[in-house]
């Protein structure tokens, strides 16, 4: 995969992308507390005497973040750390009541792993990249201010105060804005599948600090910005352009990239800068003196390890194996629940040499049918089951695919079962040979001058020949038993 340029004024411009991607840990209860982590609570509901950093009130290390850290760093194939270490972070938030935010830097739970993108994800035979992962560490959020329109006046929330994050930090491995995208979505794909995150960046359940410099072509990196808490795949891409072009701007204006920390307004698609970038020991870090280190056991590990699913890659390689084609496969792979419908589809109809038929069926009618009501695939009123029964109508001849079209709208309409339709409304198709020539003798008997055409070389109105039979017998003619009839006919 070509590296993304930009064209300036002195020349051509290479990006150097990182992420550091926020992802709030599935959990009942916050990372060392056991507040309620559920969104949209009334504010400051669900903070507990340590969250609001009461004297003497010490922290208790979640086992449940941990386990789904740790399977998050299976599932992306990094190493896991035995043993890891939280450290203390210093720095004033108004929304940090203890002044201080327990993270891990020195020693993070997940160590190096890899994550393998493809930037053009319409073309599945696009070039493959390897996005190398530097760690991943667990770590508490912080609260929320949030300001009234009188100029004077901030609120303190601190509902997410203490809820566990992982931050899973990228090499600066990317180059351009779409690669950058294609990261995301695969690792938000992974944790939805695990289900270490729900991946609901509207929540903010997921989000992402972008490192963004540019250089001269195999130069040193440049000097890098952080663009702090970008929520949504489309402005991460939005912001690394911009900000590419800026710092561009800058550099062959004969200025210097100052290392600071940016945010991005999505407004004005553009980045503003909010502080100077701080380096670790500004920071001040040292071990948490209330916090045990984590030791994991063999047991554990072994037992993160069993109860990880079939992950995005795997699936697809499935798939594929089932004669599945690579785009159908990318499709049904990019969110779980839709792996979840298809795999129950394929169980019900228990016909591997139709999981082709059934991948077109779910990514051409399932999704259409899903888009015009505005619902997602949870909620179709066509259980797999269902959709599994319909293709078996298709396959064994009951219904041409014409009918099954308008059964599947009937069943989109009722959420009933096919047969029932089919029977309830003399949908069956007719491989009758007698019915379809005597209805074949009366199209041709009513366009003897097109008859006489195609008999005189004009070979492209058999099509006409067996639409005007389709048409006579509502759609419910066998379709290759009408081209048989029609040839013979003709001939």
């Amino acid at each position: 995969m070509a590296n993304y340029i930009i064209e300036g004024d002195t020349g051509p411009w290479e990006l150097v992308i990182g992420l550091e991607v926020h992802a709030q840990v599935t959990s009942n209860a916050k990372l060392f507390s056991g507040a309620a982590t559920s969104f949209g609570a009334e504010p400051n509901a669900q903070v507990s005497l340590v969250d609001a950093a009461m004297p003497g009130m010490l922290p208790v290390v979640n086992g449940e973040c941990v386990k789904q850290a740790v399977r998050t760093g299976l599932a992306l194939g990094a190493e896991i750390h035995r043993w890891s270490r939280f450290d203390r972070k210093n720095y004033f938030y108004a929304d940090l009541p203890q002044g201080y935010q327990i993270s891990q830097l020195y020693h993070p739970i997940v160590g190096e792993g890899a994550l393998e993108v493809q930037a053009d994800e319409k073309n599945p035979d696009s070039a493959v990249r390897s996005i190398g992962i530097e760690r991943i560490h667990l770590e508490q959020d912080a609260g929320k201010l949030i300001h009234d329109q009188h100029p004077t006046m901030s609120y303190v929330d601190l509902n997410r105060s203490g809820v566990a994050l992982m931050e899973i930090v990228s090499k600066p491995d990317m180059r351009s804005p779409e690669e950058a995208g294609a990261y995301v979505k695969k690792l938000r794909s992974i944790l939805r599948y695990v289900g270490s995150c729900d991946g609901n960046m509207e929540e903010g359940s997921m989000r992402a600090d972008v490192n963004v410099s540019v250089r001269k072509a195999n130069a040193p990196f440049g000097t890098r910005c952080e663009i702090k808490n970008v929520n949504s795949v489309r402005f991460i891409q939005a912001a690394i352009e911009y900000e590419a072009r800026r710092q561009i701007e800058v550099l062959e204006g004969g200025g210097a990239i100052v290392q600071e920390t940016r945010l991005f307004d999505p407004d004005r698609g553009e980045t503003r800068s909010l502080r100077s970038k701080e380096d670790a020991h500004d920071y001040r870090y040292f071990p948490d003196p209330d916090l045990l280190p984590i030791e994991l056991s063999d047991e554990f590990l072994s037992e993160c390890r069993d109860s990880l699913p079939e992950l995005p890659d795997a699936k697809r390689a499935r798939y594929a194996g089932l004669g599945v084609s690579a785009y159908n496969a990318a499709v049904l792979t990019a969110e779980v629940e839709t792996a979840r419908y298809f795999d129950a589809a394929l169980d019900a109809l228990a016909r591997p040499e139709l999981a082709n038929d059934a991948a077109n069926w779910v990514v051409a009618e399932l999704f259409g049918a899903l888009n015009r009501i505005g619902a997602n695939v949870e909620a179709s009123p066509v259980a797999p089951a269902q959709a599994a029964s319909l293709l078996r109508l298709v396959a064994d001849g009951t219904l041409s695919k014409t009918l099954a079209k308008q059964v599947a709208e009937v069943m989109f309409e009722t959420g009933g079962d096919p047969e029932k339709i089919v029977e309830e409304r003399g949908l069956r198709q007719t491989s009758d040979t007698g019915a379809i020539e005597a209805v074949i003798a009366q199209v041709l008997a009513a366009n003897e001058t097109k008859v006489a055409e195609y008999r005189g070389g004009k070979d492209k109105l058999f099509g006409f020949f067996v639409g005007q039979t389709m048409k006579a017998m509502a759609g419910k003619g066998n379709p290759a038993v009408v081209n048989e009839l029609l040839k013979k006919a003709l001939g």
